[in-house]
């Protein structure tokens, strides 16, 4: 029997939280099928089986906390388990082999029912979490998805399931009786919520607002739709966010600078590595797509596909997460008009894209026309960008934006 000890997942990282066993003792695994996933500070990571066998134990409950290098599961290798010298061939050698199968297979359908028996049921990490913070049985709810899996939705009509009066009159419980639920702060969030306290502390923050016109980009968007999804690929509106934003870095170099941690020095970098916040499941991510300068739009929108793909599903590479030296957020996908971000330290300044309405606007011969205009917050660091640089920065991007076509005089 081999004990799997937890590897090295990520620059710095201790600990991690063990989110969701794919397996439960006494099951039988084959090479790089995943075993458990795991939450980092950083992203989910799934670890895979090192080699076929047979789990034997579970050291770390669901939900704890489990240690880099050490024992996270134990099991029995394919190539450990004894031989019998002997090939089973014909029907009555059948049944003692059943026979023998048979204790196994009873200890562990009895271990699955008593001490995983929510784990047999297919679900989502989310939908698991929100399960526990709910403090349900993952069994007790009625799953809607495709093999009885539980949906969010389905563990959301529990919840809202009215409880009976007898109910009601057994436990009588007050507001004032009542306790709040407790939740760790772990992984990403944790992250999130010290560096977030370390920017807004540390960083004196100033915000710029501006309306951008984006009717005509708007229009070559839908233009150039086809051909992108001919390719297999989505375009949003994000790569001429981030194509027209290293552009305008050329026109103010300092904004895609960083102040280094002494405060004595500016560090000017020839990358424009733009991120972009992604409302991921395991929390605030914000990767980032490196050399924005040097890609194509399509190029821009390949990365920006499988950036948000890995960030929502919680796996994003360290690497995409590294490096970052100027980012947006879009709330204007969740329906937000303003806002005021906090910049991304150790980054210059992050802009947030509020939603685009159709609203009236005077054109050059004083006629009203519907427009669609885009609103957007700009939040600088103020210990070396002010006011007028980053409105002549903001001034060069808008006018890539309004007019799209202007960005194919600098496209090499």
């Amino acid at each position: 029997m081999s004990d799997f000890m937890l590897p090295d997942i990520g620059e710095g990282i201790v600990e991690c939280e063990v989110v969701e066993w794919r397996v439960a003792e006494g099951d039988r695994i084959e090479e790089d099928q995943p075993i458990v996933e795991v939450m980092t500070d950083k992203a989910l990571v799934e670890i895979t089986a090192p080699e076929a066998g047979v789990v034997t134990k579970l050291y770390v409950d669901q939900g704890k906390i489990a240690k880099v290098h050490a024992p996270l599961y134990a099991y029995q290798a394919e190539n450990d388990t004894p031989e019998t010298g002997v090939e089973q061939t014909n029907e009555s050698q059948q049944p003692v082999a059943e026979a023998a199968k048979a204790p196994v297979q009873q200890a562990s359908v009895a271990a699955s029912s008593t001490s995983t028996g929510s784990d047999k049921v297919p679900a989502s990490p989310a939908v698991r979490r929100l399960v526990r913070e709910h403090q349900l049985e993952l069994s007790a709810v009625a799953g809607s998805g495709k093999d009885g899996r539980v949906l969010k939705e389905d563990v959301l009509t529990h919840l809202n399931q009215p409880t009976t009066a007898a109910a009601q009159a057994t436990s009588p419980v007050s507001q004032e009786a009542q306790s709040p639920r407790v939740e760790a702060l772990r992984g990403v969030r944790a992250v999130m919520a010290k560096r977030m306290v370390e920017s807004a502390s540390t960083i004196p923050h100033f915000q710029y607002g501006e309306e951008i016109d984006v009717t005509d980009l708007l229009a070559l968007r839908e233009r150039l739709k086809p051909r992108v999804e001919a390719l297999g690929e989505r375009l949003t509106l994000m790569p001429f966010f981030m194509k027209a934003m290293a552009l305008a870095v050329n026109e103010a170099p300092i904004i895609n600078a960083q102040l280094n941690a002494e405060g004595n020095e500016l560090h000017y970098y020839e990358q424009c590595n733009i991120g972009m916040a992604v409302d991921s499941k395991a929390g605030l991510l914000v990767p980032n797509v490196k050399s924005v300068e040097r890609l194509t739009l399509l190029g821009i929108a390949r990365e920006v596909g499988r950036l948000t793909i890995a960030a929502r599903e919680g796996r994003v590479d360290q690497a995409d997460l590294k490096g970052g030296t100027i980012s947006i957020s879009n709330i204007g996908a969740l329906g937000g008009t303003y806002a005021a971000p906090i910049i991304n330290a150790p980054e210059a300044a992050i802009v947030a894209i509020g939603k685009t309405q159709w609203l009236p606007r005077f054109d050059e011969q004083g006629e009203i026309q519907r427009r669609a205009i885009m609103t957007i917050t700009w939040a600088g660091d103020h210990r070396f960008i002010d006011g007028g640089t980053i409105a002549r920065f903001c001034n060069a991007w808008k006018g890539y934006l309004e007019a799209p076509e202007t960005m194919l005089l600098h496209l090499g």
